[in-house]
């Protein structure tokens, strides 16, 4: 039986982005081993999108918040810079985070009803 769900952030500053993680966004995290911090995340849903060959294969992280613009407010409290602005989706409010490195991760305030308070 699958018991969760294990996501994967490729970083060029691997160290930055787990200090981002870690003092920035405060998920709590266990050491696998040598330093290696693995983070509990959030509750977590997945949905499939159609793609076309090229795109095939390829997958995405994003994070979710209930109020956009306070969770922005708060995360450039602690230094967070933001990518573009906000986007205003049919499925919800968006904008990129940047991370250490130079990546950037898609935060969003959902239209839709979302899964995190399904049973099971």
């Amino acid at each position: 039986m699958i018991t969760g769900t294990h996501s994967i952030v490729y970083a060029e500053d691997p160290d930055g982005t787990r200090a981002f993680f870690s003092d920035v966004l405060g998920w709590p995290s266990g050491d696998a081993g040598g330093g290696w911090l693995i983070f509990r995340s959030p509750p977590s849903e997945v949905a499939i999108h159609g793609a076309d060959p090229e795109e095939s294969g390829r997958h995405e992280l994003s994070f979710t918040c209930d109020d956009l613009d306070a969770t922005m407010a708060d995360l450039a409290a602690k230094g967070v810079t933001f990518a573009g602005e906000i986007g205003e989706q049919r499925w919800g409010r968006t904008i990129s985070m940047v991370v250490p490195g130079g990546s950037q991760i898609l935060l969003y305030e959902p239209r839709h009803p979302t899964t995190f308070d399904l049973d099971g």
